[in-house]
């Protein structure tokens, strides 16, 4: 039995013993940090209790009742609560942690590890296929660094100096576009091989499995066959497959079919990314879709559930676009779009989608363009009045003025059905957002607010004020059962010999001050933030100390 397979099966109880019984961690030596008096909500759903804490280097060196004389430096956690790190289960840092490698928008509200590579698309492996064109995109960014496979953009990570830790997920989108580029058909068996060598490849370098993202292109033009061959060869080395489903919205419950049927059929475990019913023509359906979720679990497929605590998602808008008019990227789109049957064409199958999806265009908030910077928080329906044409005209004209690419915040989420979706044991927290910062070039953007305070509004709105669940399950959902997704063995709990990943958080105070017409807020009631030891937040204040580590698998 593997390592990580033993972690995972192993009871949490056995776990305890095993860091509690190891002499490598005797507390004889002077430790570099104690923590006296804190709660400790250990991250096992558990009761809490008070104790001090011992950390020596990366490590908990110990907890139990100690003198300041035991450690170099004493913090006093009276009336405080002491977790461990959050884990976002989702993220899409991989791209902005090389532009914000202090991840403000993250270790303000606790966050000190995150998985990244998610909805089918990475920054690594960057080979193949439009390489440069790729590369030309991060330049436009502000990208100075270059990389190609996943040891190469791992070892950048280490370079650069970051205040998070990260653990990579290979996109099979990305996999697929190195390639063969984003064409519309199946791959041929010597193209699927490569594919296949690829994910291989990237995991024994470090990745600890793959995603999919199923509503964006190339992923869209991949038959169920090809993921579950991918996810196989995923199952048999142990890893992860995360799935950002081919729909949310009308066809959920078929989306999630499809994805159950991947698990099935290959045995890999699942994450179900971000979960929600969109659109209200589709909220009846959430409740179907967690009984789906749990018939499978109970049958013996390996699901959980990520999702965020909004009632809006966001993504780019060239999603209400039909897949077929996407094919061969930006360039190909425009000339579609030029020839007016087809464009009338692409019209109709657009509105659609709105309509039958979302539920109108006034529900569509432009948060990110390049250019035409006053569009910013307006919905297209008001942009269509500007205009003076039609809401469907306006959403494709943005994407014109904008090269395709624009980013919008959607409000299609049913307040209650957040709710049962985030109380429901199988769910975790994943923030669905990435390392920002209210400087640099995203400062322009207005992003939606779960990249600054997920986990704030976790705590601080659904589990104090709402109270859809208690401390200890708050927590949880975001240490250990994430830990145990995606195989950090080593993180995610408060116990002897565990990394020294821990938030020290004044309950009372923890809010998230982001907002969708405000969004660039850092959370508060984060006191003290610890990444492998090292304080990233000290007084509530961003030390830019650069503890962060690149988490490989195995």
């Amino acid at each position: 039995m593997k390592r990580r397979d033993f972690i995972r099966t192993t009871s949490l109880s056995a776990l305890g013993s095993i860091a509690l019984g190891s002499n490598i961690y005797a507390t004889t030596a002077k430790a570099d940090l104690l923590i006296k008096n804190a709660t400790i909500v250990d991250g096992t759903g558990g009761p809490l209790w008070k104790s001090d804490l011992l950390i020596k280097g990366d490590i908990i060196l110990d907890i139990g009742s100690f003198e300041d004389s035991a450690a170099l430096q004493t913090i006093d956690g009276a009336g405080k609560y002491l977790s461990p790190g959050f884990i976002d289960m989702h993220s899409h840092s991989d791209d902005n942690i090389l532009l914000y490698p202090y991840a403000e928008s993250r270790i303000t509200q606790g966050i000190t590890s995150e998985v990244t590579g998610n909805c089918g698309y990475s920054a690594a492996p960057m080979i193949g296929i439009d390489r440069d064109k790729r590369m030309e995109s991060f330049r436009k960014d502000g990208v100075t660094n270059d990389w190609t496979d996943v040891t190469s953009y791992c070892n950048l990570f280490d370079g650069l100096g970051t205040s998070v830790n990260h653990a990579l997920l290979l996109g099979h989108g990305t996999l697929r576009r190195n390639a063969v580029g984003l064409v519309d058909r199946n791959l041929t068996d010597d193209e699927l091989k490569n594919v296949i060598n690829a994910l291989e490849q990237g995991m024994e370098q470090g990745a600890f499995g793959f995603s999919s993202g199923l509503e964006y292109t190339p992923g869209m033009y991949a038959p169920t066959e090809e993921l579950i061959a991918l996810a196989r060869v995923t199952a048999r080395h142990g890893g992860l497959h995360a799935t950002h489903m081919r729909d949310e919205e009308t066809l959920l419950l078929e989306a999630i079919s499809e994805a159950l049927t991947i698990a099935r059929e290959s045995g890999v475990r699942l994450e179900i990314s971000h979960l929600k019913a969109s659109g209200k023509p589709n909220w009846s359906k959430q409740i179907s879709a967690l009984n789906m979720i749990e018939s499978a679990r109970r049958d013996g497929v390996d699901v959980m559930v990520d999702a965020y605590p909004y009632t809006a998602f966001s993504t780019t808008l060239t999603t209400f676009l039909p897949g077929w008019s996407r094919e061969g990227g930006s360039k190909k789109l425009a000339e579609r779009l030029a020839d007016e049957a087809t464009r009338d064409k692409i019209r109709k199958e657009v509105h659609d989608k709105v309509l039958f999806d979302l539920g109108g265009y006034a529900l569509i908030v432009i948060s990110s363009v390049d250019n035409n910077t006053g569009l910013i928080g307006m919905n297209l329906q008001d942009i269509a009045i500007d205009w003076n044409v039609k809401p469907v005209d306006a959403l494709l004209q943005v994407l014109e003025k904008e090269d395709f690419e624009v980013g919008f915040v959607g409000h299609g989420m049913k307040p209650e059905n957040v709710e049962m979706v985030l109380s429901h044991p199988l769910v975790m927290i994943g923030s669905d957002g990435s390392a920002r910062a209210p400087y640099g070039p995203e400062a322009k953007n207005r992003p939606h607010p779960r990249s600054y305070g997920t986990s704030a509004r976790v705590i601080g709105y659904y589990c104090r004020d709402r109270k859809i669940f208690d401390l200890p399950t708050a927590i949880k959902k975001m240490t250990s059962m994430p830990a145990d997704q995606i195989g950090l063995h080593d993180r995610g709990r408060i116990a002897k010999g565990m990394k020294a990943d821990l938030v020290l958080f004044d309950f009372g105070k923890v809010n998230d001050t982001a907002t969708f017409t405000e969004p660039h807020q850092y959370a508060t009631g984060f006191e003290f933030v610890f990444v492998n030891g090292k304080a990233v937040i000290a007084n509530s204040q961003i030390t830019k100390k650069s503890s962060g580590k690149m988490l490989r698998f195995g």
